[in-house]
Order: structure tokens, then sequence, then C-alpha cells
């Protein structure tokens, strides 16, 4: 303890010489004699001498107290109302920084996945499936995320068998299990809305999948081998976006998210995070292709179907009104070669429907509904997501070999 003492009063010691020589530096420099000068500069100096002695006083408190606190939590300590918390720092654009806190390092894949974890459920499902002539009973397993307080949560399609499924169970973090139904799924784009019968529950923030640009960080929350291992944390970065992947003979998943965060077959259905902690797309293990590669649906696709779900209790899609094949199909079937190389020829257009009143004839080839390129039928479905009843559309044709323009204003089927 002698020792301490003795380097405090040498400390002290090294103050009053710093705070001399300030003084005696400003006083030779100062030959105006003003009385207020006099006065300022006796402040500041005043000023710095307490900055000096708070500095290593700091430092001789470290020093006392050796290994137990560093000099790092001694300054978090004493100064903590002036650092920025956390979560804050989570928010700054660093993606892979990382925070020693008491003695512990914690990265913002911590700290993301810690403000969502609670929003992650598992699903379990009984659905029938179909073997030839033999029906049996099929135990599923997935992920969800909850968008709403009042028990709305957001999957796969897939996960609750394309909205088929026998029975649905719903795991919360409190593991209260909750019987749940399907309110709307759409096989093409692989989402659904499960509705649980209780409130107060906690709600995932919802990012914009739009912002992401590749090389930021990605953290998948899942299942990936059942329910044993809920709530699994993966992380990687965003590897690319606008993938399209075929998952069968029939269907074309588009505007993907491609990452390395491992995504498995019980993941399906779980979020996918920016370093913010915000959902920013819903996994899908429905593509299977090789190691390394996991894809997501971008959360903006079905944030206007979760707004009218939770309002009206269903979504109703806006119609064009027109049955139609795409280009190439259209051209091998028939053995005739069209001007257009991608688009969606109109087979068939309905009386009374949005494409009549809109002039749209058989013959006619989609190729743009506004800024976005039309190639295919299921291509055409899914950008109607975006529109609502009564907003209007243009529409990029080509009519008799002629690049045209119509405007179309959508309408719900009744």
């Amino acid at each position: 303890m002698d020792n301490e003492k003795r380097d405090l009063n040498q400390m002290i010691e090294i103050i009053e010489g710093i705070d001399t020589v300030v003084e005696d530096g400003e006083d030779n420099n100062d030959n105006i004699g003003d009385l207020n000068k006099d006065k300022i500069s006796k402040e500041k100096k005043k000023s710095k001498r307490n900055r000096i002695l708070s500095y290593l006083a700091i430092a001789l408190i470290s020093s006392l107290i050796g290994g137990l606190v560093s000099p790092y939590i001694a300054i978090n300590y004493l100064y903590a109302d002036k650092l920025p918390s956390i979560e804050e720092k989570a928010n700054n654009n660093n993606d892979n920084v990382v925070y020693n806190i008491d003695g512990s390092n914690i990265t913002a894949v911590s700290v993301a996945a810690k403000k969502a974890m609670s929003s992650v459920v598992g699903i379990t499902t009984k659905q029938v499936q179909n073997f030839g002539f033999i029906s049996q009973e099929v135990d599923g397993v997935g992920s969800g995320v909850i968008v709403d307080k009042n028990g709305y949560i957001l999957t796969n399609s897939h996960v609750v068998g394309d909205g088929n499924a026998k029975e649905i169970t719903v795991l919360l973090e409190n593991e209260d299990k909750i019987p749940g139904k399907v309110l709307w799924n759409d096989s093409s784009i692989d989402l659904a809305i499960v509705k649980v019968d209780t409130t107060d529950l906690p709600v995932a923030i919802l990012g914009d999948s739009d912002k992401l640009e590749v090389g930021e960080i990605a953290i998948a929350i899942g299942n990936p081998l059942g329910l044993e291992f809920q709530r699994t944390v993966t992380s990687g970065i965003i590897s690319g976006l606008h993938r399209s992947i075929q998952v069968d003979q029939y269907n074309v998943i588009e505007d993907l998210i491609q990452t390395d965060a491992s995504i498995n077959e019980g993941n399906s259905g779980g979020p996918l995070l920016n370093s913010k902690g915000e959902v920013i797309g819903i996994n899908t293990a429905k593509i299977k292709t090789a190691e390394g590669l996991g894809f997501a649906i971008p959360i903006n696709t079905v944030k206007p179907v979760i707004e009218q779900v939770v309002k009206e209790g269903t979504y109703k899609t806006v119609f064009l009104g027109i049955t139609g094949v795409e280009v190439e199909l259209y051209e091998r079937q028939l053995g005739v070669d069209l001007i257009a190389d991608n688009g969606v020829v109109i087979i068939e257009v309905v009386p009374n429907s949005p494409a009549s009143k809109g002039n749209l004839r058989a013959g006619d080839v989609i190729t743009k509904i506004d800024d976005q390129e039309i190639q295919n039928m299921n291509q055409l479905k899914k950008s109607l997501y975006k529109y609502k009843k009564g907003d209007k559309a243009k529409l990029n044709i080509i009519r008799n070999g002629r690049e045209e323009q119509v405007e179309i204003e959508f309408s719900v089927l009744k």
C-alpha cells in the first residue's frame, strides 16, 4: 500500500509540474495585462488541470485494482452515460465489430440474434400424403416468425403442407404449445400466414429487403434438425440477390436472397436477419442445391399481405383477367416464331376484367408491368402482390409486331 501512496504522490507532483509549465508558458505570451483576459486564462488553466487529474486518477484506480478490473471497464463504468449502448453500436454500419463488455466479446451477431430470438417459433404439423393407393400421416417440423402481437405468424407454405396440413401446432419461446390455422398461403412464393389464438406476443421488426447489398452480414434462426435444436443461430453474409431457382417442374421461385448462413430443413419459415436484428427474409430449405448455398424470400414481397391479413383476416390478390402462356412454350407447342423473345402470350381475356377494360386482346404479348419484366405466368402472378384494388399499372405489350403500352386498373375477385 506504501507503494501505491508513493505512486499517488508522484502523480500529484507531475500534475503540479504540468500545471506550472502551463501557467509559465501562458504568462510569458501574455503581454496585454488585461484583467478580463487574465481571469479567462486562469479558468482555462483550472479546467485543464482538472481534466489531467481526472485522466490520471482513472489510470491510478485501474492500476490499484490490478487484474480484477481492466482500464477499459473502469472507463466504461465512470463514463457510462457518455458511451453508446450496445444496441446503438449494433445499429452502426460496422457489421463485424466486436465489443468487450465485462471481459466478454459480444458481436453484432449476438446482439441481433438476442433482439429477434423471442419472436421465433417452432411449427409442427401432421400431413396426409398419398403414395400411390396408400395414404400415410406424416409429421413435419419447421419454423416461423411472429409478425403481429395478436398471433399472426409468417412461415413457408411448404411447412404447412401448402395449406393442407391436417394439424398445426405452434411452440412459443415459453414452451406453450398452441393450435394454429392457415389464413393465407401461396406455394408459388412459398409463404404462408398462420394464426394462433393468443395475444401480447413478442413481435419481430421487419427490415427493408430492397436495401440489401452483397457482403452484408446475414443471420438465420430456426430449428435445423427439429425442435430439440430449436432457435439455432447461424451467420454468414448476403452472397447474392435476385436469384431464380427452379424448385419443381412447374414452379420457379424468383428474386431470392442467397446466403452462406447454414439453412437446413427445419430452418424453413424462420427469419433471416440483418445486423440490426431486423427480418429481411424468410428462409426456405425447399431449394436443395449445394452446400453453402441458402436462400430466403425477401420480406418486402409479403409486407402487403401481412398488412391486409392482420387488418381483414385474409388476403385477396388483385387479378388481371387473362389466360396466358410463356413465349417459349407457345412457340414450341404451335411451331411458330414470335417477334418477342420473352413474355406472356395472352390466350384468352376474361370479360369485364381489368384486362378487357384496358383493351388487352388475345395474341398480345405482355413483356413488362411498370418496371417489372415479365417472362412467364408465375412471374406475372407474383408481380401482382405489390398492387392493391384500385391501383393502376402500365403494361408493355407487343401487338402485331409492334410495341405498345396500355394502362389497366386492378380489381379483386369477389
